[in-house]
């Protein structure tokens, strides 16, 4: 844990590959120092069909779900601190993106916890 999953309109990745959007979405988490850099996943579903405000705009979203624990300003910083990178990466993206979602540890679960 963390898993960022980009949801993006499939054009984007004829603009840079997966690869290079999957890794800096990962380089700007592991910056932030809130995570161990073994537990960040990053994933990446574009789409061939999709509406964007009645538009086929090309957009890019991120799904950061993190277990909680974390304050507000520190995933303040996590959701700034991607899209940034993201912005630069792509400046003629109209729709860029993310939210972040807190696991709760108590609900949590994965195969080498049962």
């Amino acid at each position: 844990m963390p898993h960022f999953v980009i949801d993006c309109s499939e054009n984007i990745i004829k603009l840079k590959s997966p690869k290079e959007i999957i890794q800096k979405v990962y380089d700007t988490a592991e910056s932030t120092n809130l995570f161990d850099k073994r537990d960040i996943k990053v994933r990446i579903n574009p789409f061939e069909y999709y509406i964007t405000g009645n538009t086929n705009d090309n957009f890019i979203h991120v799904f950061a779900n993190i277990m909680e624990g974390r304050n507000i300003t520190q995933k303040k910083n996590l959701s700034e601190k991607i899209i940034t990178e993201l912005k630069l990466m792509f400046p003629e993206v109209p729709i860029i993106s993310i939210n972040i979602r807190d696991f709760e540890k108590a609900t949590y679960c994965n195969k080498s916890m049962v």
